[in-house]
């Protein structure tokens, strides 16, 4: 076979070498002018942000907590404040074995043992070289059992922090409430930022409505820090200009509450289960608010244990249940002023009509006897006689003349079976039963016999003792409806400037003859005289005129010929002794409602207590408040 040459194309291979390079050439310029371009937008266009983001990655963020806004009463008490307290924390880095040093704090009694797993999971999701808090307030006795012992605990610190502190102890402490950790159920409905540093947040009362005024702002300060995130003083001989935003302290408060009267409240209930509310009937201001038994907050400040909290939660006589705000009881007689005000606005029955009451009332058509607290009866009453001795016939029969709604419109006008709007959390709606509530809870109708009981303050009908003492200030008041409130001003934490708030006026409660209410408070004033049943309670010697009403609330119902005698029954079974009144009668300044739980008689339980009340009110007896606190 014969075999072709190939004869080489220089010119060919020369124009492919030329293209080559030309296109090389062409893709090299364009890379390099690429860049050149990136370079600029980088170094020029783009230089401030990626100064800002290097910056950003040797400079963090620290946030500072601000101080939390201080509580004061009426007279500038502070009943609620910030002290220097030690906290313990650890650092996981200097830690060489962090289970068994949580167990040996465990065991020296400075954590609770059962916080131990749940310490271990916060300090594994945290970084390892940032402080772990394991407590918030130390006792002395802690301190100084860890103080001997810190040489066992490398990496675990004292830190001095602000905690809150109530120096008055119980007294006050539903009203107050208090501060705690804040919790995964916190976290979910507050900003992380506004928190950033903090490590409390209000739970109850006053401390968690008035959160936001009381916490502040954040404030920060930029750390610098190696590549590892750690804190450095330098990085190499470069020097950054650190910047750091001050925090802004929370706003103060100011109280309408006397902290001297609410000292003598919660003494004079003292032994007791049951509720005190004062009330300048002028302004709605909240001048005492007592619910005992008490508890510390304090406790919850510094961290509660298990056990304690325990203790208060199975405690049977409910410590932390506030009876003033959440307790709904029987009003008893309570409510017979105001049921006596619907009759004259109902037309229902005239002040001078008289009755004649022979210890029991039946319903037309029927045999069963409604019992008068007084056996024998009263005789013949009108109605300033019936108020001032709170004869049951009389107003069995006023209540079957009016009718459970007219009765239910009128008291729910004085602000029976819903809320009074005060500026605390917490409160209860009680209830104002009617026909139509009954078909829609029950599916039954109402009877006749129901009607007669509740114009008396009992069956279906349930109030908090600050409902009585609100509806018992519109009558003092003569229609005025105010607002109860706590807080009245409110303290800038910058400028200082106190910024006072004025009372809040609901609709008042208008009637067709305003002479009206006069017959109602003559009624009350004469159940503090000879023959009425708050004279023997109230004593003797006021100098200054009392419009009141006493009441008993049956716990559990008798039967058609039982009797009711309290050494038979378990204490628990006991009739609620209840009180309301206000002083002076003609010019009222304060209002007092008082629920003591299964105390027996209002006359003889309650009313001392709010003679008490009166005087160092209106008189200014028993002396300052007592500030010591408590150790």
């Amino acid at each position: 076979m014969r075999r072709t040459a190939r004869i080489k194309d220089h010119a060919r291979e020369k124009r492919l070498y030329t293209d080559r390079a030309f296109i090389t050439a062409i893709s090299v310029g364009i890379m390099l002018l690429g860049i050149v371009l990136r370079l600029f937008w980088l170094e020029g266009v783009r230089h401030s942000y990626y100064t800002e983001l290097s910056q950003g990655n040797r400079v963090r963020l620290e946030a500072l907590n601000p101080d939390r806004g201080l509580i004061y009463d009426r007279s500038g008490t502070v009943i609620a404040e910030n002290t220097p307290a030690y906290q313990l924390e650890l650092t996981p880095e200097q830690v060489p074995n962090v289970p068994d040093t949580l167990n040996r704090l465990a065991a020296l009694g400075l954590i609770e043992v059962d916080q131990v797993p749940a310490l271990r999971r916060l300090i594994r999701a945290g970084r390892k070289f940032e402080a772990i808090p394991l407590r918030l307030s130390l006792s002395d006795i802690d301190i100084a059992k860890f103080a001997a012992r810190q040489h066992d605990f490398p990496g675990v610190a004292l830190q001095t922090r602000l905690a809150r502190w109530y120096p008055f102890g119980n007294v006050g402490a539903h009203m107050l409430g208090y501060v705690a950790a804040i919790s995964e159920e916190d976290l979910s409905h507050i900003s992380t930022d506004e928190y950033a540093g903090s490590s409390v947040i209000g739970k109850t009362g006053l401390e968690n409505t008035y959160e936001q005024q009381l916490h502040g702002t954040t404030g920060f300060q930029q750390i610098l820090v190696n590549a590892q995130g750690r804190h450095v003083d330098r990085l190499g001989g470069t020097t950054i200009k650190l910047s750091t935003k001050q925090p802004s302290a929370g706003s103060d408060l100011f109280l309408g509450l006397d902290m001297r009267i609410q000292q003598i409240a919660e003494e004079a209930l003292a032994g007791h289960r049951g509720a005190l509310i004062a009330l300048d009937p002028m302004t709605g201001d909240v001048i005492a608010l007592a619910s005992v038994p008490s508890f510390d907050p304090n406790k919850f400040t510094r961290g509660i244990s298990t056990h304690e909290y325990a203790q208060l939660r199975d405690d049977p006589n409910r410590p932390l249940f506030n009876r003033a705000l959440r307790g709904t009881y029987p009003p008893g007689s309570t409510v017979k002023p105001l049921m006596a005000l619907a009759g004259l606005e109902y037309g229902a029955i005239e002040p001078n009509t008289t009755r004649l009451c022979r210890g029991y009332y039946t319903l037309p058509g029927s045999s069963h006897e409604y019992h008068d607290w007084k056996k024998d009866g009263h005789g013949s009453v009108d109605m300033r006689r019936a108020i001032a001795t709170s004869c049951d016939v009389y107003f069995y029969g006023l209540a079957e003349t009016l009718g459970i709604d007219r009765m239910h419109d009128a008291m729910v006008n004085l602000g029976f079976g819903k809320l009074t709007g005060i500026d605390v959390t917490g409160e209860r709606a009680g209830l104002m039963p009617s026909a139509e509530w009954k078909r829609q809870t029950y599916k039954q109708n109402w009877f006749p016999g129901e009607t007669v009981i509740v114009g008396i303050g009992q069956g279906y009908l349930l109030a908090t003792p600050l409902q009585l003492a609100h509806a018992t200030a519109i009558l003092a008041a003569r229609g005025k409806n105010f607002r109860p409130r706590l807080v009245t001003a409110i303290r800038d934490a910058t400028t200082r400037e106190i910024k006072k708030l004025p009372p809040i006026e609901d609709p008042a409660v208008s009637i067709k003859d305003p002479g009206n209410w006069e017959v109602i408070v003559e009624g009350m004033e004469m159940a503090t005289e000879a023959g009425g049943t708050a004279a023997a309670g109230l004593g003797r010697g006021t100098a200054y005129r009392i419009a009141a009403k006493t009441g008993t609330a049956q716990v559990f119902s008798l039967g058609q010929n039982e009797k009711y005698n309290a050494n038979d029954v378990d204490e628990k079974l006991r009739d609620h002794a209840l009180f309301v009144a206000f002083a002076p009668a003609e010019a009222p300044k304060i209002v007092v409602a008082i629920l003591v739980e299964n105390g027996g008689h209002g006359g003889t339980v309650a009313a001392p207590i709010a003679r008490r009340i009166f005087d160092a009110y209106l008189l200014g007896e028993y002396g300052q408040p007592s500030t010591k606190a408590r150790k």
